[in-house]
């Protein structure tokens, strides 16, 4: 019988194989991101450099919340349509969507003497345009960046709102309206889907007829404009209250632009948060979401100008969706799990946002910190 001869033994021994993986995952991960997490150091350094400086501050702000503040809720708004729409070419939508925007902004620049945001930040706390800015007021959108990155769809009305907010009263009052609209969309979805979910089911069979493209078009519109009359107010903050003309150029083009480039990329990264839900992909199921969305926001609207959290209205449409799909449909004890398990995620990020937010109104604002210890400790 051949002698077999043995291998020597490895000085070090090996690390186990769990940590090998989830050392490489993280490793691959910040490769992949180091173009972007160099451009959230440089925004972070550019921050500091520029806030103490109001005039330069305010439109650096503005760039970071315009960008920001779309990408992390384009999920609500477009996030539908364009997982609907991906055999249109991209340019056509950004030019729609584009149009529509550019529409709304200047009927409510032009109809409240220079406000973009149909007066939504004259309500009380928010209706002083900031002379000097902190640093952590600048470096609020890119948090908020980084969280969009990270798949995470936080409120950006309390995170960039919040920061400017000068008493914990309008907090409290866009803390309710949100949660308001939370429940009517998850109840308005829950009902909706379990009444009409078989109704629906035959609405979707087989291929679409032209008419539910127009119809989710026209019903996509209708939502965008509905929404940028709510959520404008997010990224305006950081100007002044009244835009001259040539100011009303620089935020119109700016955020024309900033459309074009994220329908060039397809949505950003939360996109994954609409492609995860069920049947979203066929036009007729996300035309129905948009109109359901757009109602609400519209009653929600007229209801006070108090800013709310969109971003709480649409993950409690999806959740009730979601739920009624599920209970019409008698599915396993296995897809409820899932369902649910989807719903308390998204509930969980959004809560993580308004954490978020509320440290940085309090860190931010001595006003608010004498209001709290005034309640804890008097």
């Amino acid at each position: 019988m051949p002698k077999t001869k043995k291998g020597k033994k490895p000085i070090v021994s090996v690390q186990p194989y769990k940590f090998r993986k989830r050392y490489s995952t993280v490793d691959i991960y910040i490769q992949k991101e180091k173009k972007f997490l160099y451009f959230i150091a440089f925004s972070l350094i550019l921050a500091g450099i520029v806030y103490p400086y109001a005039s330069i501050a305010m439109w650096v702000g503005f760039a970071f919340a315009g960008y920001s503040a779309i990408a992390n809720d384009s999920i609500q708004t477009i996030g539908t349509f364009i997982v609907s729409n991906e055999d249109k070419k991209w340019y056509w939508q950004w030019l729609f969507m584009g149009t529509i925007f550019l529409g709304t902004v200047f009927y409510s620049w032009y109809a409240f003497d220079g406000d973009v945001t149909y007066q939504r930040l004259a309500s009380k706390g928010f209706d002083q345009t900031p002379d000097n800015f902190v640093y952590l007021q600048l470096a609020a959108p890119i948090v908020l960046l980084l969280l969009t990155r990270f798949r995470i769809p936080v409120s950006t009305t309390f995170m960039l709102l919040s920061v400017f907010t000068v008493s914990s009263g309008a907090i409290i009052s866009m803390v309710s309206k949100s949660l308001m609209g939370y429940v009517a969309a998850f109840v308005s979805a829950f009902i909706i889907y379990i009444i009409l979910s078989k109704v629906i089911k035959k609405f979707i069979k087989g291929k679409a007829h032209s008419f539910w493209i127009w119809a989710q078009w026209i019903i996509s519109g209708f939502l965008w404009h509905t929404w940028l009359a709510q959520d404008l107010a997010n990224v305006a903050v950081y100007l002044p209250r009244q835009l001259n003309i040539t100011e009303f150029a620089a935020f119109a083009l700016f955020i024309f632009l900033g459309l074009g480039f994220m329908f060039f990329r397809r949505g950003e990264k939360i996109q994954h948060i609409i492609n995860e839900k069920s049947e979203v992909r066929d036009v007729r199921s996300a035309t129905i979401i948009d109109l359901v969305y757009a109602v609400i926001l519209y009653y929600f609207k007229e209801v006070n100008n108090i800013p709310m959290s969109t971003t709480w209205v649409f993950i409690g449409l999806l959740a009730g969706r979601e739920l009624g799909m599920r209970l019409r449909a008698h599915d396993s004890s296995v897809k409820f799990a899932k369902t649910f398990g989807l719903i308390g995620k998204d509930i969980f990020s959004v809560t993580i946002g308004l954490i978020i937010s509320v440290i940085l109104a309090v860190a931010i604002n001595p006003v608010i910190q004498e209001e709290l210890i005034n309640f804890f400790f008097e």
